[in-house]
């Protein structure tokens, strides 16, 4: 049985109560926790963060899997430290350097078999983009929706299907480019989460944590847009999109594209 993903915004806390990475260390079991710092250009800096971070959270095994090129990849050796895993966490850095170094190599499959037996992949900023089966890569902030943002994208690790995920998202104004981006094809929630949040995705559902907020953007009702006929830089029409806005604690059903109300979650 597939296990959890734990999906972060970007700058979460990792000298206070660390809400976020407190989850990760728990799910992981007591087992090793492999920190992925391929998408970094500063790695060695970002694992001695994580070290510490992991460290005070009681996780004694924490390692780190860097690739500098594709080929360092390619071996079974370079996936040895992933056999024993309980966890993996993806840094941040530049998810098309992520998805491109690992796609389909020896490690990647080691990671896969993680999740795939019950572990738990998380993954921040860039790490939580390369997450679904569709990225965004690039696409202005702070701007409306236009349609060249819905060509900036590129297909991701797959561990989650149906989602484009941005990240930082109220903090660098990110609502534009993510609706281009499900306009493109409205089969895909869009799911735009704050620095300092996570969703925790479990068999369908996810469960909001942290201190920010996340946002659902939902196209497939649309009745009308432009982004197949508007030049790249046009700001673009999307009628009739949905967006639903989550608060911690809240949780969402991915199948049913719904939340669940809090009634419902007592129950």
């Amino acid at each position: 049985m597939a296990g959890t993903l734990v999906i972060i915004g970007g700058h979460e806390d990792r000298e206070g109560e660390k809400a976020i990475l407190r989850e990760v260390a728990g799910r992981a079991g007591g087992k090793r926790v492999v920190v992925v710092t391929t998408a970094s250009e500063e790695p060695d800096d970002l694992m001695e963060v994580y070290t510490k971070a992991f460290g005070d959270l009681g996780v004694k095994d924490v390692v780190q899997v860097h690739q500098n090129n594709r080929e360092d990849g390619l071996s079974e050796e370079a996936a040895e430290p992933l056999k024993r895993a309980g966890a993996v966490f993806f840094t941040g850095g530049d998810q098309l350097r992520l998805t491109s170094q690992l796609g389909d190599t020896p490690v990647f499959q080691a990671i896969q078999k993680v999740y795939q037996d019950g572990g738990v992949v998380a993954g921040t900023s860039a790490g939580a983009s390369a997450l679904s089966d569709t990225m965004l890569v690039s696409g202005e902030s702070g701007s409306s929706p236009r349609a060249g943002d819905a060509n900036r994208m590129a297909p991701g690790f797959g561990l989650v299907e149906g989602l484009v995920i941005d990240q930082h998202f109220a903090e660098r104004g990110r609502t534009g480019r993510l609706l281009a981006a499900i306009a493109q094809n409205p089969k895909s929630l869009g799911l735009g989460i704050d620095e300092d949040t996570a969703v925790v995705v479990e068999r369908q559902r996810f469960k909001v944590v942290g201190s920010g907020g996340v946002y659902v953007f939902d196209a497939s009702k649309v009745t009308y847009s432009t982004v197949a006929d508007a030049a790249e830089e046009e700001p673009l029409s999307i009628h009739d999109a949905v967006v639903h806005v989550l608060a911690p604690g809240d949780t969402f059903d991915l199948k049913q594209r719904r939340p669940v109300r809090s009634s419902a979650k007592k129950e």
